[in-house]
Protein backbone atom coordinates (compact mmCIF):
# COMPACT_ATOMS: atom_id res chain seq x y z
CA UNK A 1 0.00 0.00 0.00
CA UNK A 2 1.72 3.33 -0.58
CA UNK A 3 0.16 6.71 -0.13
CA UNK A 4 -1.95 8.19 3.01
CA UNK A 5 -2.60 6.27 6.27
CA UNK A 6 -6.02 7.50 7.47
CA UNK A 7 -6.85 5.93 10.74
CA UNK A 8 -8.36 5.73 14.47
CA UNK A 9 -7.34 3.66 17.41
CA UNK A 10 -9.34 2.63 20.53
CA UNK A 11 -8.96 1.21 23.24
CA UNK A 12 -11.13 -2.23 23.74
CA UNK A 13 -12.61 -3.88 26.87
CA UNK A 14 -14.74 -7.02 25.05
CA UNK A 15 -13.32 -7.71 21.61
CA UNK A 16 -15.62 -10.54 21.67
CA UNK A 17 -18.35 -8.18 20.96
CA UNK A 18 -16.38 -5.89 18.96
CA UNK A 19 -16.22 -8.94 16.30
CA UNK A 20 -19.45 -10.36 17.06
CA UNK A 21 -20.94 -6.88 15.88
CA UNK A 22 -18.03 -6.35 12.50
CA UNK A 23 -20.14 -10.14 11.40
CA UNK A 24 -23.89 -8.70 12.49
CA UNK A 25 -22.92 -5.71 10.29
CA UNK A 26 -21.52 -8.19 7.60
CA UNK A 27 -18.29 -7.27 7.95
CA UNK A 28 -15.73 -9.92 5.70
CA UNK A 29 -12.73 -11.75 7.50
CA UNK A 30 -9.94 -10.45 5.31
CA UNK A 31 -6.76 -12.08 7.75
CA UNK A 32 -7.72 -14.50 10.41
CA UNK A 33 -6.53 -13.77 14.11
CA UNK A 34 -2.42 -14.10 13.03
CA UNK A 35 0.82 -13.87 15.34
CA UNK A 36 2.77 -10.74 14.09
CA UNK A 37 6.06 -9.81 15.22
CA UNK A 38 7.30 -6.49 14.74
CA UNK A 39 11.37 -4.79 14.42
CA UNK A 40 11.64 -1.17 13.73
CA UNK A 41 14.68 0.15 12.55
CA UNK A 42 16.84 3.60 12.97
CA UNK A 43 20.69 4.57 12.23
CA UNK A 44 22.46 4.94 15.60
CA UNK A 45 22.06 8.98 15.71
CA UNK A 46 17.91 7.88 15.50
CA UNK A 47 17.38 10.16 12.82
CA UNK A 48 14.35 8.14 12.39
CA UNK A 49 12.79 8.66 15.66
CA UNK A 50 13.52 12.30 15.87
CA UNK A 51 12.08 13.47 12.75
CA UNK A 52 8.38 10.88 14.04
CA UNK A 53 9.02 8.84 10.91
CA UNK A 54 9.00 4.99 11.23
CA UNK A 55 11.20 1.71 9.13
CA UNK A 56 9.50 -0.96 10.04
CA UNK A 57 10.60 -5.21 9.17
CA UNK A 58 6.91 -7.18 9.92
CA UNK A 59 6.29 -10.67 9.71
CA UNK A 60 2.69 -12.45 10.21
CA UNK A 61 1.86 -14.93 7.21
CA UNK A 62 3.85 -12.35 5.21
CA UNK A 63 6.84 -10.39 5.91
CA UNK A 64 6.61 -6.55 4.31
CA UNK A 65 8.65 -3.85 4.72
CA UNK A 66 6.68 -0.52 5.76
CA UNK A 67 7.87 3.10 5.91
CA UNK A 68 5.72 5.76 7.94
CA UNK A 69 5.86 9.51 7.76
CA UNK A 70 5.43 11.93 10.54
CA UNK A 71 1.49 11.91 11.35
CA UNK A 72 -0.61 15.20 10.82
CA UNK A 73 -3.92 15.78 12.87
CA UNK A 74 -6.65 15.76 10.39
CA UNK A 75 -10.33 16.75 10.48
CA UNK A 76 -11.94 15.33 13.85
CA UNK A 77 -8.79 14.61 15.40
CA UNK A 78 -7.77 11.55 13.22
CA UNK A 79 -4.37 10.77 12.04
CA UNK A 80 -3.11 11.04 8.87
CA UNK A 81 0.46 10.08 7.49
CA UNK A 82 2.28 8.75 4.78
CA UNK A 83 2.83 4.90 4.32
CA UNK A 84 4.85 3.19 1.36
CA UNK A 85 4.35 -0.88 2.36
CA UNK A 86 5.72 -3.74 0.29
CA UNK A 87 6.02 -7.14 0.34
CA UNK A 88 9.74 -8.89 0.86
CA UNK A 89 9.74 -13.00 0.57
CA UNK A 90 12.58 -13.30 3.80
CA UNK A 91 12.46 -11.73 7.17
CA UNK A 92 16.04 -12.96 7.91
CA UNK A 93 16.94 -11.35 4.62
CA UNK A 94 15.79 -8.58 5.12
CA UNK A 95 16.45 -7.76 8.19
CA UNK A 96 20.25 -8.78 7.35
CA UNK A 97 19.92 -6.30 4.31
CA UNK A 98 18.88 -3.32 6.18
CA UNK A 99 21.67 -3.84 8.81
CA UNK A 100 24.25 -3.86 5.65
CA UNK A 101 23.34 -0.51 4.79
CA UNK A 102 23.54 0.99 8.71
CA UNK A 103 20.16 0.65 10.20
CA UNK A 104 19.92 -1.31 12.97
CA UNK A 105 17.20 -3.08 14.65
CA UNK A 106 15.78 -0.55 18.22
CA UNK A 107 12.55 -1.68 18.99
CA UNK A 108 10.65 -4.79 18.89
CA UNK A 109 7.17 -5.25 19.78
CA UNK A 110 4.43 -8.34 18.58
CA UNK A 111 0.34 -8.80 18.43
CA UNK A 112 -2.45 -10.65 17.80
CA UNK A 113 -4.08 -9.23 14.82
CA UNK A 114 -7.54 -10.31 12.58
CA UNK A 115 -8.46 -7.76 10.15
CA UNK A 116 -12.09 -7.61 8.68
CA UNK A 117 -12.95 -5.61 5.94
CA UNK A 118 -16.80 -2.98 5.51
CA UNK A 119 -17.81 -0.47 2.96
CA UNK A 120 -13.93 -0.53 2.05
CA UNK A 121 -12.30 -0.17 5.27
CA UNK A 122 -10.15 -2.00 7.32
CA UNK A 123 -11.04 -2.72 10.99
CA UNK A 124 -7.93 -4.80 12.89
CA UNK A 125 -8.66 -6.18 16.35
CA UNK A 126 -5.06 -6.06 17.94
CA UNK A 127 -4.13 -8.06 21.20
CA UNK A 128 -1.18 -7.19 22.71
CA UNK A 129 1.03 -7.25 25.59
CA UNK A 130 -1.10 -4.69 27.70
CA UNK A 131 -4.55 -4.62 26.54
CA UNK A 132 -6.91 -5.24 23.60
CA UNK A 133 -7.38 -2.40 20.34
CA UNK A 134 -9.07 -1.99 17.50
CA UNK A 135 -7.83 0.41 14.62
CA UNK A 136 -10.02 1.38 11.79
CA UNK A 137 -8.17 2.63 8.45
CA UNK A 138 -10.35 4.06 5.82
CA UNK A 139 -9.82 6.64 3.19
CA UNK A 140 -12.10 9.44 4.59
CA UNK A 141 -12.47 10.07 7.88
CA UNK A 142 -16.22 10.20 7.67
CA UNK A 143 -16.26 6.87 6.93
CA UNK A 144 -13.71 5.90 9.89
CA UNK A 145 -16.36 8.02 12.18
CA UNK A 146 -18.98 5.92 10.28
CA UNK A 147 -17.93 2.41 11.24
CA UNK A 148 -16.60 3.75 14.69
CA UNK A 149 -20.90 4.66 15.53
CA UNK A 150 -21.71 1.53 14.06
CA UNK A 151 -19.46 -0.29 16.39
CA UNK A 152 -20.75 1.57 19.39
CA UNK A 153 -17.76 3.29 20.06
CA UNK A 154 -16.95 6.64 22.11
CA UNK A 155 -14.98 9.07 19.67
CA UNK A 156 -14.13 11.01 22.03
CA UNK A 157 -11.69 7.80 23.70
CA UNK A 158 -9.76 7.74 20.21
CA UNK A 159 -6.18 7.27 21.27
CA UNK A 160 -3.72 9.90 19.00
CA UNK A 161 -0.62 7.70 19.67
CA UNK A 162 0.97 4.37 18.31
CA UNK A 163 1.23 1.40 20.29
CA UNK A 164 4.86 1.71 21.15
CA UNK A 165 4.62 5.21 22.31
CA UNK A 166 1.72 4.31 24.37
CA UNK A 167 4.07 1.62 26.21
CA UNK A 168 6.75 3.88 26.13
CA UNK A 169 5.23 5.99 28.46
CA UNK A 170 4.95 3.64 31.21
CA UNK A 171 8.37 1.56 30.77
CA UNK A 172 10.32 3.09 32.94
CA UNK A 173 7.40 3.35 35.82
CA UNK A 174 7.44 -0.94 35.54
CA UNK A 175 10.99 -1.33 35.18
CA UNK A 176 10.16 -2.63 31.95
CA UNK A 177 12.54 -2.01 28.54
CA UNK A 178 10.94 0.40 26.33
CA UNK A 179 12.60 -1.65 22.82
CA UNK A 180 10.49 -4.94 24.25
CA UNK A 181 7.14 -5.07 23.78
CA UNK A 182 6.93 -8.28 23.85
CA UNK A 183 4.25 -10.89 25.73
CA UNK A 184 7.23 -12.42 27.56
CA UNK A 185 8.06 -9.39 29.28
CA UNK A 186 4.77 -8.27 30.69
CA UNK A 187 4.10 -11.60 31.60
CA UNK A 188 4.06 -11.00 35.06
CA UNK A 189 3.34 -6.91 34.66
CA UNK A 190 -0.46 -5.51 34.71
CA UNK A 191 -0.24 -1.92 33.12
CA UNK A 192 -3.19 0.73 34.22
CA UNK A 193 -4.54 2.58 31.16
CA UNK A 194 -4.56 5.38 33.02
CA UNK A 195 -0.77 5.03 33.19
CA UNK A 196 -1.17 5.23 29.37
CA UNK A 197 -3.87 8.23 29.56
CA UNK A 198 -5.99 5.31 27.74
CA UNK A 199 -9.47 4.71 28.39
CA UNK A 200 -12.19 2.06 26.96
CA UNK A 201 -13.86 3.34 23.96
CA UNK A 202 -16.66 0.41 24.39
Amino acid sequence: MNGQEIEAKFHIQDLKRIELRLLELKAQLIQPRVHEVNLRFDRPNRELRDSFRVLRLRKDDKVRFTFKGPSVEAEGGILSRQEIEFFVSDFDSAKLFLESIGFEAVVFYEKFRATYELNNTHIMLDELPYGDFIEIEGDSVEMIHSIADSLGLNWDAMIKAGYHALFDRVAGRYGLESSQLSFAALEKVKIKLADMDVRPAD
